[in-house]
């Protein structure tokens, strides 16, 4: 099969596609014929060396595809079936990808809509959930108009939350639209935030990493109220927690997700697309910070 690899650490210009094996399923997995695997900041952050140091490396956790090998004791999943999740090997831009968590894709999603939803899904709710997120809580998302922001707002809404967003100026009518009261980030976000809530906020959470730690700590009155996704350095500094999946992933959240999709109450993401062929090209674009919404690589 072809595969996006890289076996040296660098630029964009050490990805390529090379033959590899192809993968088998082990018990509990299924084989997907890829059809659209996504692309996300921890690619280019393996690819420049800041994570993993062995070589040679390939790329992807997030796939959406046909069943085309099912392994041993799996009974809800066939050969043919439409299905996304994750591939835990990291392999998943490639023709063939095995996934340990999958579900099916919900009937009015397409290949490119399903291989954006796995990270933004699970990291929204996993974040949610180690917030304690429910029923009549204010929640602030800081960076808000991204592909997780947006999954955070959505489901935030779903559990019955209130939820004020930031983003930038030409992003504050999406966030309305996903269901956000949004504000505009940058100086005099505590004042404009407090506008909206006078006595600030029940819980906060940071998906930008933009340094606004401290701020987020006084609106939501305590650090214990406060998760992040991106500023480990602030995290440490501040006292916040720093949400990641060593202590369990919310994969729970892919099996949800497609009643939600279906009812009109969860939008995907945007989708901005590439051919695998392409993926150097889809890693300059997000490294640029300039896109909303997911990357997708697509297959065959």
């Amino acid at each position: 099969m072809k595969a996006v690899r890289f076996d040296r650490f660098g630029g964009s210009e050490v990805l390529g596609l090379v033959d590899l094996p192809d993968p088998r399923p082990g018990p509990g997995q299924v084989r997907v014929a890829v059809r659209a695997a996504g692309v996300s900041a921890g690619d280019w952050k393996k690819r420049r060396g800041q994570m993993d140091q062995e070589l040679p490396q390939t790329l992807g956790y997030e796939a959406a595809g046909v069943v085309d090998e099912i392994g041993e004791g799996v009974a809800d999943a066939a050969v043919g079936d439409r299905v996304f999740g994750f591939c835990v090997e990291g392999a998943a831009q490639a023709e063939l990808a095995v996934l340990s968590h999958y579900a099916p894709i919900p009937p009015s999603l397409d290949f490119a809509g399903a291989a954006a939803l796995p990270a933004a899904i699970e990291t929204a709710t996993r974040a949610l959930d180690q917030l304690g997120v429910g029923d009549g809580a204010t929640l602030l998302v800081n960076g808000a108009s991204g592909s997780v922001g947006g999954a955070a707002v959505q489901l935030a809404a779903v559990r019955g939350a209130r939820v004020i967003g930031t983003a930038g100026p030409g992003n504050q009518e999406y966030l309305r639209s996903l269901g956000a009261e949004p504000v505009v980030y940058g100086e005099g976000l505590v004042e404009r935030v407090r506008a909206l809530a006078p006595d600030g906020v029940d819980l906060a959470l940071d998906v930008a990493g933009s340094g606004v730690l401290p701020e987020l700590i006084g609106l939501a009155g305590g650090a214990e109220r406060v998760v992040t996704v991106a500023d480990f350095g602030g995290a440490r500094e501040h006292g916040v927690r720093f949400s990641r999946g060593d202590a369990g992933r919310a994969v729970h959240v892919l099996g949800e997700i497609g009643p939600l999709i279906e009812a009109g109450r969860f939008s995907p993401p945007v989708v901005r697309t590439f051919s695998l062929a392409d993926v150097a090209e889809a890693h300059r674009a997000g490294e640029g910070g300039k896109v909303r919404g997911k990357l997708v690589l697509m297959v065959g």
